[in-house]
């Protein structure tokens, strides 16, 4: 059974840093395609950051230089350093695996979801 699970949300003050960690069971973690998303109350969810297939990282325009995904393929574990965190950022992150190389691409179809970690930013 597939199971994402997302960990490290909290309440932060603008400016402030937090790290997110999703944790991968029940497939082959090595054989998946992982990302990161969000969703803000009313807005669509966007990709926040997934890899390339030649190991390089793809980043939405609004977290360049501020946000930092990194795997441990070995821990089968997922995790999005965020620093320099604006009330912008807030909304519910979710982690998300499909099978495949990485592509770079946020609209590609991915297979599974975590519950989501809220992130609250407050100015």
């Amino acid at each position: 059974q597939v199971q994402l699970v997302e960990s490290g949300g909290g309440s932060v003050q603008s400016g402030g840093s937090l790290r997110l960690s999703c944790a991968a069971s029940g497939y082959t973690y090595s054989r998946y395609c992982m990302g990161w998303f969000r969703q803000a109350p009313g807005k669509e969810r966007e990709g926040v950051a997934t890899f390339v297939s030649d190991g390089s990282t793809r980043y939405a325009d609004s977290v360049k230089g501020r946000f930092t995904i990194s795997q441990d393929n070995g821990k089968n574990m997922l995790y999005l350093q965020m620093n320099s965190l604006k009330p912008e950022d807030t909304a519910m992150y979710y982690c998300a695996a499909r099978y495949g190389y990485c592509s770079g691409s946020f609209s590609a179809r991915y297979t599974y979801w975590g519950q989501g970690t809220q992130v609250t930013v407050s100015s």
